[in-house]
């Protein structure tokens, strides 16, 4: 992991720092990283020799560890994630008993607790740590560009799907591409003028870096939306747009990724139409007419 000096989290986001910084990670300080987000609780009651043991490495490796996401002292950081517990335990204290992974035994009820408590917590902590600065730059480009260009890989590519139609409603040109090879042999058509917006959650998916690669050399502007900020993805980007979504077995990146990006997405097409409110109210007027009266006529 790079040694660069890091500010210290905000003690409401040190799990999200933790969970965001894994792919980055050295093997021996992912297991670190792992077994605090594993349990927190557990974690935030041992020494660093008892940690260390844990994950069958070295003090040494949890010292690198916590100084790599920006503690210079572990009891720092075992506050830190003691204040977390404690915060989520008080803001969804009525659905205490909905956190963890589902069970086979659990009932539709059981299960639908447990999906909207991580879903919850994932809108919570995106909120905290989406960047204003970055999200009105991205709001400002994008609402610039002579074409947006968007793509990204399964789960994430419902999400670019979402992102274009909203975009169309208000009068932009914005195209979605449904495999790698249309959105390669777009990218490279950009110009400065353009935008290339990609989504993927663990920042790692081959065809959205290559993407992004692409659109940066033909001189477009390059907006990612993931959840691991120093992953390549991320790195290939000229702007990153960060969620904080919550994944166990069952809620991969399918489910836990998807209601983050989409909030994500929500604010960035707010921004846009806000900056031409007048003229894209009435875009969202004329299209909702559109396909309501064109309903009313099937339909009389």
């Amino acid at each position: 992991m790079s040694q660069v000096s890091k500010a210290r989290p905000d003690s409401r986001t040190v799990l999200v720092t933790i969970r965001s910084a894994i792919p980055s990670l050295r093997p021996s300080e992912r297991r670190i990283a792992e077994t605090i987000l594993t349990d927190p609780q557990a974690m935030a009651n041992l020494s660093i020799s008892e940690l260390a043991a844990l994950c069958e490495t070295s003090t040494t490796s949890v010292v690198r560890f916590y100084q790599g996401i920006g503690y210079d002292r572990f009891r720092d950081l075992r506050l830190d994630i003691t204040r977390e517990i404690t915060r989520e335990t008080a803001v969804h204290s009525q659905m205490s008993e909905a956190s963890g992974d589902i069970d086979r035994d659990d009932s539709l009820t059981d299960v639908i607790d447990k999906v909207a408590f991580s879903e919850t917590l994932s809108i919570a902590d995106t909120a905290k740590v989406l960047n204003t600065d970055d999200l009105a730059r991205a709001e400002e480009l994008t609402d610039r560009a002579s074409r947006i260009d968007i793509f990204g890989v399964g789960a994430s590519s419902f999400v670019g799907q979402d992102l274009q139609q909203k975009l169309i409603r208000i009068g932009k040109t914005a195209l979605n591409w449904p495999d790698p090879h249309s959105a390669w042999t777009s990218a490279v058509t950009l110009d400065p003028s353009c935008v290339a917006i990609a989504v993927s959650h663990s920042g790692q998916t081959e065809s959205t870096i290559e993407f992004l690669t692409l659109a940066r050399k033909a001189g477009a502007t390059t907006i990612a939306i993931t959840n691991f900020e120093d992953s390549p993805f991320a790195q290939a980007a000229d702007l990153t747009l960060v969620t904080a979504a919550r994944e166990t077995l069952f809620r991969s990146g399918a489910l836990g990724s998807r209601i983050a990006q989409l909030m994500v997405v929500d604010c960035l097409f707010i921004g846009v139409a806000q900056a031409s409110f007048d003229s894209s109210m009435e875009a969202l007027r004329d299209t909702y007419s559109a396909v309501h009266d064109e309903r009313e006529a099937q339909n009389s």
